[in-house]
C-alpha cells in the first residue's frame, strides 16, 4: 500500500465481514486507481452467538494470548458440538471502474481445550480442526492455506482476477 501511495486505514464499521471488505476494497481502490484486492475475516463462536465475529481482531484488546485464554475459559465445560466455530472470511475484488465482485470462505473447527502449536497466528492455537486432529497452529503453512477461509475465499475470486489481468495485461 506504501507504493500506491496509500497512508491511511480504512475504518472497519461494517457490522458483516463482506461490509468491511467492501468498505476496504472501495475506500483503498478510489484512493490508487488501482485494481484492488481487500478482505475481512475473523472467527465465529456459536456458543457465543457468533463472537468475536466480525470484531475479532479488536474485541478484547490486542493480546491473543489473552483472547485465546478468555475463550477457553468462556467454553469451559462444553464438549464437541458446543465447541463449534468458524473462521470465515470475504474478498473483495474492485475493478478501477468500480465494478466490485466478493467470494466467501469457511473453516470450519471447534475451540480448543487449551492453545497447541506454534504456528500460525492470533486464534489459531484455539482452532481445533477435528478431521485433522490438531490445532490450525500445528499443521504446516501449505497445509493451512489450503483448507483456511482465506486460502478458499482467495481461490474463488481468483479466476475472476485472472480474467481481468489476462484482458488488460498492462
Amino acid at each position: 500500500m506504501q507504493d500506491a501511495g496509500v497512508d491511511f486505514e480504512v475504518d472497519e464499521t461494517g457490522v458483516t465481514f463482506a461490509d468491511n471488505a467492501r468498505l476496504k476494497v472501495e475506500g483503498y481502490g478510489r484512493a490508487t486507481g488501482l485494481l484492488t484486492l481487500a478482505e475481512d475475516s475473523g472467527l465465529c463462536v456459536a456458543a457465543l452467538d457468533g463472537q468475536p465475529g466480525v470484531r475479532s481482531a479488536r474485541w478484547e484488546g490486542s493480546d491473543y494470548v489473552h483472547k485465546n485464554a478468555l475463550l477457553v475459559r468462556l467454553l469451559q465445560g462444553k464438549q464437541g458440538a458446543e465447541r463449534a466455530c468458524k473462521y470465515a472470511c470475504v474478498t473483495a475484488l474492485r475493478h478501477p471502474d468500480g465494478r466490485l465482485w466478493t467470494a466467501r470462505g469457511e473453516v470450519r473447527g471447534q475451540i480448543a481445550h487449551a492453545p497447541t502449536g506454534s504456528g500460525g497466528f492470533g486464534y489459531d492455537p484455539i482452532f481445533y480442526v477435528p478431521r485433522l486432529g490438531r490445532t490450525l497452529a500445528e499443521i504446516p503453512i501449505d497445509q493451512k492455506d489450503r483448507i483456511s477461509h482465506r486460502g478458499r475465499a482467495a481461490g474463488r475470486i481468483r479466476p475472476i482476477l485472472r480474467q481481468l489481468i489476462e484482458a488488460d495485461p498492462a
